[in-house]
């Protein structure tokens, strides 16, 4: 029997420490939820304090790049100030007045030259004072003339036929044909228009 009240007995014990065990595990999971909570405002608190240094970086970052443009600011004003004195330099002796006496002389001296070229392309002896489209439609008009005066004319002259000699035909004569005055005017005018063209 004493096998069974060990049994039973070792019961009892083995109930004991399972509630001491449990009692212990209770104790550690409300000790580390503490820690936990204890963590997580650490946190928070960490998690804040790096908003502000994050916050005070931001603003020390923009004052650095406001001295930044600040100082290219005063390099730009630098560049132009210089850039102004040299054109006020520059401008000193030359109004808009010598600007635009300059550019009549210039302009004046080109129509001079104009008219020099004008004149030494004009060909010699030819008179220029004639317009070369009224002399092409004046050429035209005489060459329509002539095309129907030929139309107009269906008796054509019949040159002149040398006289038949009375006398032996052991010397030649030579005869003499006297051209037209049409045919002249058409040799002419053929001569004229080649000339045109």
């Amino acid at each position: 029997m004493s096998s069974l009240s060990k049994f039973f007995k070792s019961r009892k014990n083995d109930k004991a420490e399972t509630q001491t065990a449990i009692q212990k595990l209770r104790d550690t999971h409300e000790m580390l939820t503490k820690m936990a909570l204890q963590a997580l405002a650490r946190k928070r608190n960490y998690e804040k304090q790096l908003a502000q240094i994050d916050g005070t970086l931001n603003t020390i970052d923009s004052h650095i790049e406001a001295l930044e443009n600040a100082g290219t600011n005063v390099e730009v004003l630098n560049a132009m100030r210089y850039g102004s004195n040299a054109l006020k330099n520059v401008h000193k002796n030359m109004t808009a007045d010598d600007v635009q006496n300059i550019m009549d002389d210039i302009q004046e001296q080109r129509d001079i030259s104009q008219e020099i070229s004008n004149v030494i392309s004009t060909p010699m002896g030819l008179n220029s004072d004639f317009d070369e489209d009224d002399l092409l439609r004046e050429l035209e008009e005489l060459e329509a003339e002539g095309v129907e005066q030929k139309l107009l004319d269906v008796n054509p002259v019949i040159p002149e036929m040398p006289a038949v000699p009375d006398s032996d035909l052991s010397i030649p004569t030579a005869s003499r044909q006297t051209p037209s005055k049409k045919k002249v005017d058409d040799d002419d005018i053929g001569a004229l228009a080649e000339w045109a063209n």
